[in-house]
């Protein structure tokens, strides 16, 4: 993305001020470290000001069944959503499809998680099933997985949205990535199931 440079100069920028800091200090000039992260500090403050702004007017994504969304030449799209009748509730069995766009190396994506979300912020996870291929599979170059999920949702969860996001460790650097849709306060990027 656009916005991931000046994620990294922020980065950058806090490593370097840092080091700077505990050199100012070592030499004795306290003032010059306390100006320097003074500045640093404040425009820390405005790049986040900038990420949560955009986060809160940015439009939720809604992605299409068979849109990829990808993570470097990892992808996962959601191809079919089913509805079996159920007595009470309702379950949907959800396939998805992870193809790999590399064409040397083999891709995997650690923490990857799949939930519904109801209108009023209720989420639904998936029921366990073992048989079902993780969504960390190791692909080769080129390869496509299908595997499915299972959710089993309340009969008063009005329109549901599938929402894929990554959690962990993996996640952090999304939530501070301007436009980013993992960004602070940012609506997740779903896909309507109803």
């Amino acid at each position: 993305m656009v916005f991931d440079l000046p994620f990294i100069l922020v980065v950058v920028a806090g490593l370097v001020t840092l080091l700077t800091t505990v050199i100012f200090v070592v030499r004795g000039r306290r003032q010059q470290a306390i100006r320097l992260l003074v500045k640093y500090g404040v425009g820390l403050e405005i790049y986040l000001g900038v990420v949560v702004v955009v986060s809160l007017v940015s439009p939720q994504r809604v992605l299409a069944l068979g849109e990829n969304r990808c993570s470097d030449d990892w992808c996962i799209a959601v191809d079919d959503i089913a509805r079996p009748t159920k007595p009470s509730g309702a379950e949907y069995v959800v396939t998805f499809r992870m193809p790999s766009k590399s064409r040397r190396v083999p891709q995997r994506e650690n923490g990857v998680v799949v939930y519904l979300i109801d209108e009023k912020g209720r989420r639904y996870e998936a029921t366990a099933d073992l048989a079902a291929a993780p969504f960390n599979v190791l692909l080769q170059p080129g390869q496509t997985v299908t595997t499915i999920r299972t959710f089993n949702v309340s009969d008063e969860s009005g329109n549901l949205g599938l929402v894929v996001s990554r959690e962990g460790s993996n996640s952090i650097p999304g939530r501070f990535i301007i436009g980013d849709d993992a960004s602070l306060f940012h609506n997740p990027t779903i896909m309507r199931v109803e």
